[in-house]
């Protein structure tokens, strides 16, 4: 009911929401869907009052579609914060939190990048090349909002700096991206398990020492080639 707060998928027709138990349910005449995208104004539209929060999972991604609420509680709520951002104060706080995130970051980066030199671990003809990779895997991996697997929190640093070079060599180094996977359940994760055992014999020359054409070696061949655009 409008009173209670929920989760709720898409309708069927306009105004419509979908409960988990295939539900329909109308939206108050008073309400409205306020879009995604301002999220200090979602968060205190939440705390205000019963909202239903609209989410649509495409594949394994869950996407936000908006929230309803009551149509009174978003005009005051959006003419608070319209007043709060136009005071000075706010631009000043704005800028210090950005330079604090900036730091954070500049900090992160340089933290994942070391615990990636310790995994590769390469002989110290290859050092070059460790400092290479370390810093393409971090490129990559690193940026906020990326949604790689370095930006979990869920597992140790060392851990992500594994899986990120993994992943990477997945990418850059191996066929997958162009595979031709049957839909079996399993079957994408035994070929990913393969791929990852292939790049880790690849690296374990380098730490080892051993001789390599870099003509021939898929990994000098992917961080010699130009970025793609």
């Amino acid at each position: 009911m409008p009173h209670e707060t929920r989760i709720v998928a898409p309708g069927p027709r306009d105004r419509t929401v979908r409960t988990s138990t295939g539900q329909i349910l109308q939206a108050p005449a008073d309400w409205e869907l306020l879009p995604p995208g301002d999220a200090a104004l979602t968060r205190r539209v939440k705390a205000a009052g019963p909202t239903w929060t609209v989410q649509e999972k495409k594949g394994r991604k869950t996407f936000s579609q908006g929230v309803w609420a009551s149509s009174a509680h978003i005009a005051k709520i959006r003419a608070d914060l319209e007043v709060e951002r136009a005071a000075p104060s706010y631009a000043k706080r704005r800028a210090a939190d950005a330079t604090r995130r900036e730091k954070k970051q500049v900090a992160y980066v340089e933290d994942f990048s070391g615990a990636v030199r310790n995994f590769l671990n390469f002989d110290s003809d290859y050092a070059e090349l460790a400092e290479r990779l370390a810093q393409a895997v971090a490129q990559h991996a690193t940026p906020v909002g990326s949604g790689t697997v370095a930006r979990t929190q869920r597992i140790p640093v060392e851990q992500r700096a594994e899986l990120a070079v993994i992943a990477w060599m997945r990418h850059q180094t191996t066929a997958y991206d162009n595979m031709k996977i049957a839909r079996v359940k399993g079957k994408r994760r035994e070929v990913r398990r393969m791929l990852a055992e292939e790049s880790r014999r690849l690296l374990e020359n380098y730490r080892r020492g051993r001789p390599t054409d870099a003509l021939t070696c898929p990994l000098q061949q992917a961080l010699n080639s130009p970025p793609q655009a």
